[in-house]
């Protein structure tokens, strides 16, 4: 086993920087996820570490060696693709044992790896199916069962769920976790969808235009976001975001918005004190919106319901602050109607607070 650690990677083509100096580690055996939206550089670090583009600038180790300059083949990675990259005029045996034949392994030891990554995957039955006799979902096990099989030292994981329906994907999701804490073997793992992160990561990491956001625990980015994007990207529904104007009375600090107010708790008096009489940005989460039917009162703020998102396990409302709109999560036993006019308080212990001009935290 072994981590992997970028050293001021870049990685250029042409004009366009896809990575821009990240600086990252990664543990031996943690699974670390890259996530971020389309663009983002994230996929293009998955392929340097692989070997599949040159790195511009930078070093690039997995384990004690620096692999700038190491062919793909003898990286001991092994690389699970969105499209599952598999034979279709082979057997399911014979694609999971396609990579151990070019290396000359011997037949006794393939045939032992093959059987026992079936086992692990649950595919024993498939071995002599061909790939078009497959679901998506089987396919996928195939080309995670060809990637175990090589035991290598990195398992690189392309975006593998994207192509499965929600249900398959979510039962997926839970199959790599599995795997990953049997084997433990250090997994770097590319998604956009933040649920896939939150859910799989030992750490996650968030790239944005090539740039290293924030690299840290799902919880750590949950509750402590360094800056909006973060905290925009991880959760769903996303984040509110209002631009508010600070104000002090006495040892009382207020953020005041033109359809409410809201008194800062103690923990953060210093931090937002130092903005009064300027903007900044409020941030909070759907969850921590608590919506009441009935007429605000002196903590509440006076809202009208846009629209109303029953899911059965909870209720989405969207909300109009003004010409302001924003979401947040009530209980399914709650009913609002659109046009509703509701009293809307925010837990104040929950709230973030970021700098106008930078989007960065003012807590951090």
């Amino acid at each position: 086993m072994a981590g992997v650690v970028f050293d001021h990677v870049t990685k250029q083509f042409g004009n366009v920087t896809a990575v821009n100096d990240l600086t990252l580690e990664v543990r031996d055996r943690e699974f670390l996820v890259l996530v971020g939206p389309s663009g983002c550089g994230k996929s293009t670090a998955l392929r340097l570490i692989a070997g599949l583009e040159d790195v511009t600038s930078g070093d690039l180790y997995i384990g004690d060696r620096r692999v700038n300059d190491v062919p793909p083949k003898d990286r001991d990675i092994a690389m699970v693709f969105q499209s599952y990259a598999l034979y279709p005029h082979m057997s399911v045996y014979d694609n999971m044992a396609f990579g151990l034949k070019l290396r000359k392994t011997p037949k006794a030891e393939i045939d032992r790896r093959v059987k026992e990554a079936a086992r692990m995957l649950g595919i024993q039955h498939l071995l002599d199916r061909k790939p078009k006799a497959l679901s998506g979902g089987q396919r996928q096990r195939v080309a995670l069962g060809r990637a175990i099989v090589r035991e290598p030292q990195v398992f690189l994981m392309d975006e593998p769920l994207s192509n499965l329906d929600a249900k398959l994907r979510v039962q997926t999701r839970a199959e790599i976790s599995k795997l990953h804490q049997r084997v433990q073997t250090t997994t770097i793992y590319v998604t956009h969808d933040q649920t896939e992160a939150m859910t799989m990561g030992d750490r996650i990491a968030v790239l944005r235009d090539g740039v290293l956001q924030q690299i840290d625990t799902p919880e750590v980015l949950y509750d402590r976001p360094a800056n909006m994007f973060v905290a925009g990207f991880i959760g769903s529904p996303a984040m509110n975001f209002f631009d508010v104007r600070v104000s002090m009375e006495g040892d009382r600090v207020f953020l005041n918005h033109d359809a409410f107010t809201v008194e800062v708790p103690a923990r953060m008096k210093d931090a937002v004190g130092r903005y009064n009489n300027r903007e900044i940005v409020l941030g909070i989460r759907p969850e921590n919106i608590e919506v009441y039917p009935e007429a605000p009162s002196e903590d509440t703020a006076n809202i009208k319901v846009d629209v109303v998102e029953p899911l059965g396990n909870e209720t989405i409302l969207h909300l109009l602050a003004g010409d302001e709109l924003f979401v947040a999560r009530v209980h399914p036993d709650m009913h609002f109607q659109p046009g509703q006019t509701v009293a809307v308080k925010f837990d104040t212990n929950k709230i973030h607070v970021f700098d106008k001009e930078t989007e960065q935290s003012l807590l951090s």
